[in-house]
């Protein structure tokens, strides 16, 4: 299946690794062409590097910064000469309860989880034209909280909603914004959390048994729905919230 992504350019915010990576890595291996960014810049130059400096540019940003977004547009128009999308992945914020977050813990994870991703697509709606895709990485639980991870179960829900909103405001112009719900992907954030738990593999292995897949998704099965929605190949598709965790969620 061709998914019409050859010469497209996205920007792909958490970039140098897990599921940001996996997607740029699909991204490019249909024929886009990607901007990258994290905060880590040796770890955005080795991703670009693994990509070939034909297929990628980096650049170390935070989301948290306001002057951002703006970098990540003009990066990519002054390497490629255009802009198509963007993967809008910020990461998960520290896990812990609602008892135990701070004041300042919600604060922090507002300017970089929740602001900053909406600052970025507010600032790409202004600059996509017709074809245009949003995909934004948020989690599974905006349909059902998780344990011990009460900045997320805060966050992502709102997140899932400006993405609906945004869907709404982008649609006549041809621009379509999307949310993907990623359950249990075997990434380095997983794994960490998994280990707070105990023995990694015995609780993955405890997890695993409430999949119906009876396993944990690798980042390149996520890369390659996440391509497919930023694609033209998915093109009357807007506006959904995708889950992707093996049928973990119970929610319809």
């Amino acid at each position: 299946m061709d998914l019409g992504l050859r010469d497209r350019v996205y920007v792909v915010t958490g970039g140098s690794r897990g599921l940001g990576l996996a997607t740029a890595q699909a991204l490019a291996a249909d024929g886009a062409r990607v901007v990258l960014s994290a905060r880590d810049a040796a770890a955005v130059a080795a991703a670009v590097a693994g990509l070939g400096a034909g297929n990628a540019a980096g650049l170390a940003a935070d989301l948290a910064d306001p002057a951002a977004a703006g970098q990540l547009v003009a990066a990519a128009r002054a390497t490629f000469g255009r802009l198509d999308g963007a993967l809008i992945s910020v990461g998960g914020p520290p896990g812990g309860t609602v008892m135990s977050t701070s004041d300042d813990a919600w604060r922090a994870a507002f300017e970089s989880v929740f602001l900053g991703a909406v600052r970025l697509a507010r600032t790409l709606g202004s600059e996509l034209g017709e074809g245009g895709s949003i995909a934004f990485v948020l989690s599974t639980s905006v349909r059902s909280p998780i344990d011990s991870l009460a900045l997320s179960n805060g966050l992502r829900p709102g997140l899932a909603g400006v993405a609906k909103s945004l869907a709404d405001e982008l649609g006549p112009r041809g621009i379509r914004v999307n949310g993907l719900l990623p359950g249990r992907i075997a990434t380095g954030r997983v794994r960490e959390l998994d280990a707070r738990r105990g023995a990694p593999e015995e609780v993955r292995a405890e997890h695993s048994e409430g999949i119906p897949l009876r396993r944990y998704g690798t980042p390149e099965e996520f890369g390659r729905v996440a391509a497919f929605v930023l694609s033209p190949a998915a093109s009357y598709l807007s506006g959904a919230m995708i889950p992707v965790e093996g049928g973990a969620l119970r929610a319809l």
